[in-house]
């Protein structure tokens, strides 16, 4: 199945990187695709499983799902993420 998620804090390509690595590393992610411009990251899967695995990740990096919450200790974890991903 192929999904697009609308995530919160996506701001350059330091974030997109972060991304991409993170989510890269989750076992049943194919065709992973950030979009800074939308805000979407979109990828295939096989497992409803990974769908939610892939959510609680981005979350926890700081980049949670158009919808959920997004405190500031989450945005925190984005501009943590975001500098990482740049000096990569």
């Amino acid at each position: 199945m192929k999904t697009i998620l609308e995530i919160q804090n996506l701001k350059c390509g330091g974030c997109a990187n972060t991304i991409t690595k993170k989510v890269s590393n989750v076992d049943d992610v194919s065709e992973l695709e950030i979009n800074n411009d939308t805000n979407t990251v979109s990828f295939q899967y096989e497992n409803e499983s990974t769908l939610n695995e892939v959510k609680e990740l981005l979350n926890s990096i700081g980049y949670p799902v158009v919808g959920e919450k997004n405190a500031l200790t989450t945005k925190a974890k984005s501009f943590v993420s975001c500098a990482i991903g740049r000096m990569k």
